[in-house]
């Protein structure tokens, strides 16, 4: 808790808006890699509370749009549309891909985890799935010029995963933002360009 408190994201977030320390880590990867612009249509997976949202709303613009998912609830952002439900389930996935109306997303971001057992191989393994899942419906979804950003852990299936998005985008690359914690596993992935 005292980490936590004395953090100076955690307090800029405060003196800044946001909702969470999580949304330096999007700006940071933004500023390096260009995620945004004004119109995109951006869906945000394991959204809440909703910093990285605040974060591309202010990015797309009037012209953009932001769809949210969480199992948890979040409190309304203006300009993102939110859904509150478990992203493994068909019935959730459907009301999300309605929200789209036949739209093409031009860019994915999944800060998704799971809730932690506090048994390593289990929860790397649920963190890999829920990646997994993330990618699957990026690769359905985005435009051909479309990104995909996802939260993983290093550890097993890491390599593995790297491999399978090196083999659905053109471009992926490993960012781990000054705003993510020295001993924290946790590192971004960041696709860009579908392969065929």
């Amino acid at each position: 808790m005292r980490e936590h408190v004395s953090d100076p994201f955690v307090q800029q977030a405060q003196k800044e808006g946001y909702r969470s320390r999580a949304a330096y880590k999007l700006l940071e990867i933004d500023e390096r890699d260009h995620l945004f612009r004004p119109g995109l249509v951006v869906v945000d997976l394991g959204a809440t509370p909703g910093g990285w949202c605040q974060v591309a709303a202010k990015l797309v613009g009037e012209t953009g749009k932001v769809i949210a998912l969480d199992l948890l609830p979040m409190e309304p952002l203006r300009a993102v549309e939110f859904i509150q439900g478990d992203f493994r389930e068909a019935e959730v996935l459907q009301k999300l891909e309605s929200c789209l109306q036949n739209r093409r997303v031009g860019l994915v971001i999944s800060d998704m985890a799971p809730n932690f057992s506090g048994v390593a191989q289990l929860d790397q393994d649920r963190a890999i799935y829920l990646a997994e899942l993330a990618m699957e419906f990026a690769l359905k979804h985005l435009t051909p010029d479309g990104s995909f950003l996802v939260k993983v852990f290093q550890g097993s299936g890491f390599e593995a995963f790297v491999k399978s998005m090196r083999s659905h985008f053109s471009k992926v690359v490993i960012r781990k933002p000054k705003a993510s914690r020295d001993r924290s596993s946790e590192v971004y992935l960041l696709g860009s360009g579908v392969l065929e």
